[in-house]
């Protein structure tokens, strides 16, 4: 086996350990939101981080649960506004007034 693809399956596999964390992360701030909000607002901001420095993209489920203004876990309903507007979500931090259209 070659250097090269020792290093390439590494690499994949510290991604694919990465995107498993950042599943783990935001399952935790689910479960953890309503005992201890800031809780989760921090393993949203540690899935953040975790996705930037191995450069794994968030899934748009993931993307969706977090005001990427503020960095607050968000649930639709409590923390954050949903409303359809021309086949759109449009989904509004209701902590900063931040507006995403999905």
């Amino acid at each position: 086996m070659s250097r090269r693809t020792r290093q390439q399956r590494a690499r994949t596999f510290i991604k694919d350990i990465a995107s498993e964390r950042i599943e783990l992360l935001f399952e935790l701030a689910e479960v953890e939101f309503f005992n201890h909000s800031e809780r989760s607002n921090r393993y949203v901001r540690l899935a953040k981080e975790i996705g930037m420095r191995y450069r794994v993209r968030l899934p748009k489920r993931f993307k969706m649960r977090f005001c990427r203004k503020c960095e607050r876990y968000l649930v639709y309903g409590v923390n954050a506004r949903v409303r359809v507007n021309k086949k759109r979500a449009v989904v509004t931090c209701l902590n900063c007034e931040d507006v995403r259209r999905y």
